[in-house]
């Protein structure tokens, strides 16, 4: 199977089929009125189209929000709700977890070299086909869009079409259709939308040309999908038992497909597989038992596996409107039902995941034991990166994984944990939660603190306020609490949550010190807010710099030398403090329209946002523990409906892309085809350039912003080596700020 269709869960030689012989078009209205549960994965794939480039920026997308709800109003218009499901935590095996993320940035490595070749149509088509952002990658942005737009959403326990089977055989009828990929025949989905066909009508009044959309035309619209029964007619009336066992072994997550199958060079049909199921008896274990010399069927566990995949499908276990786990015909169901999809953790953490408070990605580290680094958009080729991956952010992980322990049962207070990564797959870096002594739990446990302190200008539950409100030696003396939990009143609003998983946070990564008073880091941070300003987007970028700068990679060295779209005009200075003040900008939030990006590119900017990225997801691991940890331990009030509020009120939510980081790094080496670079005409020319290189953002005021971070940041650094942290190269950050002074 290709990556797209591993990602997507679907049997692609059934949808092959399907499309020629049995998918069926109607009037989407006939759909008015009812409400559609769609797999958010599948909508991710087979939805409103990604913008190409997002593969060579990283971040999130810049139009993809408006396409989307423009999509979901049109529905919306003829009486069409949505219900959204995600898929949770892992399940299934994965026999190459690396394959697909390495396959992706070959891709992208390739896309860049025909870049480089002035062959810009073509990248773009390479970038398109490289697989990414891959479903999972946009999973946050979507929760992010549709609660922002009120459209309701479940994070599934384990697989999202097992969680929309169950809504559709409910009795009370949560939904009355699914949209979503073929696989969701395996949960016993009779009838299942495949694709929303909208029709729009011309322009031919006075709006066409002036950029205005077409209006949508629901009588001409029409949806596709496909039914059971006629799957069965046109494959020979089989029996649905043959053709359930036929689409597991032609492949999908849950099962690997049938290796004799693949040892033909022409491939395989659907009609091909049912042969082969329906001529064994039918039985999958006497067709494998027919195969007693291949090597891949005995390397599989090919008949256990089976038998796991069956297990699962016919007890799936979904989370119900209550926030209760229950599998399917769970009467009858083994009692190591759960361990055919995947290792059960506590119902109260399920119940946190399916609305959205936190990420599946520490639970899924939990409850399989196993911590996958992937590869990176431009492939992670650089031994920096591969050290901060593997060495700094080891401790991040081990806290996180340490603080979701303590809170749950003893079992997994004494996991092992191992993490591998793409570059190596043999090797293996372990971890026994038990060792990480002292318990970071019982360094915060102090941190309760209600909502009784305003600091004018500042948003309660912000890393601002948190930082600013320790300056108050009398309030950071309150904060320290040495009362049980049991005589404490409940945090209840979303400020007080928020508020104190900051503190939590900031004391984990030592902002913050155990009697709650600012350390060197916490002023550094404080300063460079003071500087750049208080909103979330501000606040990130503040953090973030800090922490590269002390896992030692803020700086000018030379990390990707193997890629392309460094800095190369004018003299070794003048590309060492281009890339210095490039890096600093990636940052920084390219201003933008809600359209797909056109401009500039460069690896060299992608490898170092890679880094920027993988720091952001370790803070917000530990953000995230922080918070949820006070649910499992009984100190908030769980008694609420804010679950996605709170998720967005804490840092590092959204993720920016490098594009102000390369727009940066194109001005400065622009300005060395200039006689006088630093002149004042010479700065204005390529500034009225600069409006052209990126057509639908805001170069002018993107600059300045990226002028605004890097004020900050060296303003942090120089506080910091005047608190006595030995800042390397202090001289180098002067020069390049004299240098950089001359060309703004």
């Amino acid at each position: 199977m290709n990556n797209l269709a591993d990602l997507l869960l679907i049997v692609p030689v059934f949808d092959t089929w399907a499309a020629n012989r049995i998918t069926k078009s109607m009037p989407i209205s006939c759909l008015g009125d009812s409400i559609i549960g769609i797999d958010a994965a599948y909508y991710l794939l087979e939805g409103p189209p990604k913008e190409p480039l997002l593969s060579a920026l990283g971040g999130s997308p810049l139009a993809l929000e408006s396409a989307i709800v423009e999509e979901l109003n049109n529905l919306r218009a003829i009486g069409i709700k949505v219900h959204f499901v995600f898929d949770g935590l892992d399940y299934g095996t994965k026999d190459d977890p690396f394959g697909p993320s390495v396959a992706s940035a070959t891709k992208i490595a390739t896309a860049f070299e025909t870049y480089e070749d002035c062959m810009a149509d073509q990248a773009i088509q390479v970038f398109r086909a490289s697989g990414t952002p891959t479903p999972a990658d946009l999973s946050q942005f979507l929760k992010k869009t549709l609660h922002k737009h009120g459209i309701p959403f479940t994070v599934a326990p384990y697989s999202s079409l097992a969680q929309l089977a169950y809504f559709a055989r409910h009795p009370n009828q949560f939904i009355d259709a699914i949209y979503g990929p073929s696989e969701l025949l395996l949960y016993g989905v009779d009838k299942f939308i495949t694709k929303f066909r909208l029709a729009f009508h011309p322009h031919d009044g006075p709006g066409r040309g002036n950029g205005k959309k077409a209006p949508f035309n629901p009588e001409n619209s029409v949806f596709d999908s496909v039914d059971r029964r006629s799957c069965l007619e046109e494959l020979g009336r089989i029996p649905s038992e043959v053709f359930v066992d036929s689409l597991l072994l032609a492949g999908s997550k849950l099962l690997p497909a049938f290796p004799p199958l693949k040892n033909s060079n022409k491939g395989y049909s659907i009609r091909d597989v049912i042969a082969l199921v329906g001529g064994s008896g039918p039985s999958v274990v006497n067709l494998c038992n027919q195969y007693p010399d291949d090597a891949n069927i005995q390397r599989l566990n090919y008949v256990d596996r089976y038998k796991q995949a069956i297990t699962s499908i016919r007890h799936h276990i979904a989370i119900t409107m209550e926030g209760d786990i229950e599998a399917l015909d769970g009467a009858n169901a083994p009692s190591d039902v759960h361990d055919c999809v995947g290792q059960r953790l506590p119902e109260e953490l399920n119940m946190y995941l399916s609305r959205g408070l936190i990420q599946s990605r520490v639970l899924n580290w939990l409850a399989s034991g196993t911590i996958l680094i992937l590869a990176p958009y431009d492939g992670g080729d650089s031994k920096v990166f591969q050290d901060l991956v593997r060495v700094q952010l080891e401790e991040p992980r081990r806290i996180a994984l340490s603080l979701l322990a303590d809170a749950l049962n003893r079992y997994y207070q004494r996991k092992e944990i191992t993490t591998k990564f793409w570059y190596d797959p043999l090797y293996v870096q372990r971890m026994n939660i038990k060792d990480l002594l002292p318990s970071p739990k019982d360094a915060l446990a102090s941190w309760k603190v209600k909502e009784d302190k305003e600091t004018p200008g500042l948003s309660l539950g912000s890393i601002s306020f948190a930082i600013r409100s320790l300056q108050d030696v009398d309030f950071t003396a309150q904060t320290v609490s040495s009362q049980a939990k049991g005589g404490q009143k409940l945090l209840k609003t979303r400020e007080e949550i928020c508020a104190n998983a900051v503190w939590r946070f900031l004391q984990l990564r030592g902002y913050v010190d155990r009697q709650h008073r600012l350390t060197v880091w916490g002023n550094v941070l404080d300063g460079m807010l003071s500087k750049l300003g208080y909103s979330l987007e501000q606040e990130t970028a503040a953090l973030l710099a800090i922490e590269l700068l002390r896992h030692g990679v803020l700086n000018a060295d030379t990390m990707f030398n193997q890629y392309s779209g460094a800095p190369f005009r004018g003299s070794d200075i003048d590309k060492r403090n281009c890339m210095l003040v490039a890096r600093v900008a990636c940052l920084g939030r390219l201003i933008h329209q809600s359209r797909g990006y056109s401009g500039p590119l460069s690896r060299h900017m992608l490898a170092y946002h890679s880094m920027i990225s993988a720091v952001q997801a370790s803070v917000r691991d530990l953000v995230e523990m922080s918070a949820v940890t006070m649910f499992l331990e009984g100190y908030v009030d769980r008694e609420r409906d804010d679950w996605m509020d709170i998720a967005l009120t804490l840092p590092f939510y959204d993720e920016d892309s490098c594009a102000l980081g390369v727009l940066m790094l194109h001005y400065f080496d622009e300005l060395l085809t200039r006689e006088d670079p630093t002149s004042e005409y010479t700065k204005e020319e390529i500034k009225a350039h600069g409006r052209r290189w990126v057509v639908n953002g805001d170069f002018k005021a993107s600059q300045e912003q990226a002028y605004k971070l890097w004020d900050a940041v060296y303003h942090g650094i120089k506080l910091a080596k005047e608190d006595g942290e030995d800042i390397r190269e202090l001289t180098m950050w002067d020069d390049v700020d004299h240098w950089l002074s001359q060309r703004r």
